[in-house]
Formats: structure tokens, C-alpha cells, sequence
């Protein structure tokens, strides 16, 4: 297809079509087709900047006449770059920002291209919030239809959990609701299938009273205790009340320096003084370089790892399921992390627990359910002369890891270059279901720029 073709068919469109198509030569193109990760740099042959269902409708059925794959962006924080594709359309979604908060059904509505902070300060008007990302630049969407950890999954569950419904665009550019009365096997599948069967133009929530004031924050630790700091995160973890979020981290000091340090970052959504009192025990572990755990906002919270994860920043991530910390597994992780080229690379542990580990593992397709650990490699670094050498020691410390690995991965982590079928793993006994349902929603794969499911023939 030759980009005079796609401007040709671009052009019948503009006349109805309400947000903006772009071309690689128009103003605005550039900036337009750049994803979270900055080593992610594709051009599309056209972007579709969409501000309504009817638009996404139409985006749709251009790619479809044109016979051209198709990416969908909301948020664009796929570190994987699934929302960006070389010569043919990226569906875009980040103009479509609309948010409704029913404070009195304890409900919100949000459109594809909401980011979580944006969702988090209108729900906080009436104190009011859901699980979403721990980096509040993160879209709502992907998060959600691939899982969604964040601060108040051990009380409320995972993001997904908190789904009553879905809009989805689907391959025939078709409108459907899904939820559990409308579409029932598509809601499940949309449950942690990701972008799969369609494109989520809104998602409507369950909210829980939380904050506005809440208790949480970083403690860190010089990097020679690390073991000592990965040992108490183990023991502390095993007693967590569902309020009560800890997760630990091989990391660097966020005061540029470069220093190596080890750090444990939590949060408790329950009462201040019922807070106060589950935070002690990290308190008096120490002393800590830094103790940075008090009373903030929610809001607070989720922009608390903002800066630490910076737009256009080059991004390679490795991550896995643990099912326990063993002392072999610390041991490995002090060792590769000593080894760690970038000073803005860590290791991160997420643990995962309470009502996130209280569904059924085929209640939704999210199969994850047991309490343990999400265990992620994340190498960052900003010089693309050390690119190299940074995807190099993630690769290698997954390999030094292989052993501590529980089966299955958590989807939103996936990179792009992983070998072997990486999806299936994800989904474990769930896969099956997932490609039944695919095969009725889309059976000519048509969206496929994602983690992808593959119809079953």
C-alpha cells in the first residue's frame, strides 16, 4: 500500500471523521507517533487521533478497506511498543479524556485515552478511587485489560477486578458493551486478554472510599544491607494485613547521584492511625538513609514513582512470577544487581496478595492468583550508546533468575523479543478459552499488535 493511497483514503475521511488524521509529513506527526519507551521509534503511514467511539468505528473500517494492520494506543506506556507500528495506522485514542464519577453509586465512566491520574483526580473529588497503575502517566486501559497491579489490589483486587463494563470497538467495527449481563464470555475474555478482541473506547469502574488522605511513601537502605532489607521484606510480606502494600527494590538513589541503594516502597489505604501503627515495624528496621513514609493524597501516591520512569527514556523489561523469596533467589538478585550498567536499571519486586489473591485463577482470564511475588527486571537508561550493554544485563539476569520462577508472566510486562510462546505461558489454562472466544470476536486475527492471542481454527 503506498502512502499515497492511505492520503487518498484519508482525505474522503476527514470530512466526517471528528479528530485529526495524520500523515508522516503534517505538523504535530512527529510528536504524535512517539510511545513511552524511546526505544520504541516507528512510523506509522497514518495516525488516527480519535476523540469519539464513532471515529475509532471509522479508523476501523479505513484499515480495513486499505487492508492494513492496525496498532492501538490509549496511554502509550507499553514498554513493548505494541501501540506504534511501522507504515500502516495507529489508532489513537489519547484525545479521548472524557470522566464521569457517580459519587453516590460509587461508579466512574472513562474513555480509552484516560491516563490514571486523570481518572484518580476526578474520582478523588468525592474520596473515592480504584486500583490503578503505580505510575499515574500510565493509560487506563491497557492496564486494566491486562491485569492492573497497583497500591490497592490487597483490599480492592487488581484493576480488572473492579471492571463492571467495557465499550469495544470490534474487527467489524462494531459497537458491543461487555459486562457481566451483555456479552459475558467476551467480558471474562477482556478480563486480562488484553487488546485482543477489540478496542476499549470506555471502561466503566466499581470506586471504594479511599483517602483523600492516605499513609505511604519509600525507606531506603544503603545497598550493603540488601539482604538484610530483601530478608525483612520476605518475613513482612508473609503478615500483611489487605490495606497494607510493601514492595522492595535493588534500585538507585532518586537523588541522581547514581548510588546503589535498596529500598522498600509501601502504602496502607485504611485509617492514619491504623497506618501509623502497620508502619512501625518498617520504620524501626534500620536505620535507613532516607525515610520518606508518612501521610500524602492518593493522589500523591500514584505520582510518587513518576519521575523515576521518564518519558522517552529507553526502556527493556524482564519479568516473572515468584511463588516464594527464596535465600537462593536474594542471593542471585544482590549479585546480578551488582552488575547493573545504568543508573537508572533496578530490580523490583511486587508482592501480590489479599483480594487480588482471593479470585478464582478461571474466574476471569487473568489466571495469577495465588500470593507471591511479581518479579520484574527493569532496565532504563537515557544514552542510546548504552543500549547494548543494558539489554544485555536484563537478559542475563533473567537467565541467573530461571531457576526461582514460578510458570506463567504477567502480560503487561512482556517485552518484544521474547522467545518461545510466551503468551500462552501467560495465560496458562486459561489460553484455550481465551482463543475460542478470540475466534468469535475477531477470527481473522485482525487485531494482532498486541500480546497475541491466536484464534483457534
Amino acid at each position: 500500500m503506498s502512502i499515497a493511497s492511505v492520503a487518498s483514503a484519508a482525505a474522503e475521511l476527514s470530512a466526517s471523521f471528528g479528530g485529526e488524521l495524520l500523515k508522516p509529513a503534517d505538523e504535530g506527526y512527529d510528536e504524535a507517533r512517539k510511545v513511552h519507551n524511546g526505544l520504541v521509534d516507528k512510523r506509522p503511514a497514518l495516525i488516527a487521533r480519535c476523540r469519539s467511539a464513532a471515529d475509532v468505528v471509522d479508523a476501523v473500517a479505513l484499515a480495513t478497506k486499505l487492508g492494513l494492520e492496525v496498532a492501538v494506543r490509549g496511554g502509550g506506556h507499553n514498554v513493548a511498543g505494541r501501540a506504534t507500528i511501522d507504515g500502516r495506522i495507529m489508532i489513537d485514542l489519547s484525545p479521548m479524556k472524557g470522566v464521569r464519577v457517580d459519587a453516590i453509586g460509587k461508579t466512574a465512566w472513562a474513555q480509552g485515552g484516560v491516563t490514571w491520574g486523570e481518572l484518580n483526580r476526578g474520582t478523588q473529588l468525592h474520596g473515592l478511587a480504584v486500583t490503578g497503575g503505580v505510575v499515574s502517566t500510565t493509560g487506563i486501559a491497557g492496564l486494566t485489560l491486562g491485569g492492573g497491579l497497583g497500591w490497592l489490589m490487597g483490599k480492592y483486587g487488581l484493576a480488572l477486578d473492579n471492571l463492571r463494563a467495557v465499550e469495544l470497538v470490534t474487527a467489524d467495527g462494531k459497537v458491543v458493551r461487555a459486562s457481566k449481563q451483555e456479552q459475558p464470555d467476551l467480558f471474562w475474555a477482556v478480563r486480562g486478554g488484553g487488546g485482543n478482541f477489540g478496542i476499549a473506547t470506555s471502561l466503566e469502574y466499581d470506586l471504594h472510599t479511599v483517602g483523600p488522605i492516605i499513609t505511604g511513601g519509600p525507606i531506603v537502605h544503603p545497598i550493603e544491607r540488601s539482604r538484610d532489607v530483601l530478608e525483612f521484606f520476605r518475613t513482612s510480606t508473609r503478615s500483611l494485613t489487605d490495606e497494607h502494600m510493601l514492595f522492595a527494590s535493588l534500585t538507585h538513589a532518586p537523588d541522581g547521584s547514581g548510588r546503589e541503594v535498596a529500598a522498600l516502597v509501601t502504602s496502607h489505604c485504611g485509617p492514619v492511625a491504623e497506618a501509623e501503627r502497620a508502619m512501625q515495624p518498617l520504620k524501626q528496621f534500620g536505620p535507613p538513609i532516607l525515610d520518606a513514609v508518612g501521610p500524602m493524597t492518593y493522589c500523591e501516591l500514584n505520582r510518587m514513582l513518576d519521575a523515576n520512569y521518564p518519558k522517552g527514556a529507553f526502556n527493556y523489561w524482564k519479568s516473572n512470577f515468584l511463588t516464594e523469596l527464596s535465600d537462593g533467589g536474594i542471593a542471585t538478585m544482590i549479585e546480578c544487581f551488582a552488575r547493573c550498567p545504568t543508573p537508572m536499571g533496578q530490580l523490583l519486586l511486587e508482592h501480590i496478595h489479599g483480594a487480588a489473591a482471593r479470585v478464582g485463577a478461571g474466574d476471569t482470564a487473568f489466571v495469577h492468583r495465588q500470593e507471591g511475588y511479581n518479579f520484574l527486571i527493569l532496565a532504563q537508561w537515557t544514552q542510546a550508546s548504552d543500549t547494548s550493554r543494558s539489554i544485555s544485563w536484563a537478559r542475563a539476569t533473567y537467565e541467573r533468575m530461571r531457576p526461582f520462577f514460578a510458570s506463567g508472566r504477567y502480560v503487561n510486562y512482556l517485552d518484544d523479543d521474547e522467545t518461545g510462546d510466551p503468551v500462552a505461558a501467560a495465560y496458562g489454562r486459561n489460553y484455550r478459552r481465551l482463543q475460542q472466544i478470540k475466534a468469535k470476536y475477531d477470527p481473522t486475527n485482525f487485531f494482532r499488535m498486541n500480546q497475541n492471542i491466536r484464534p483457534l481454527a
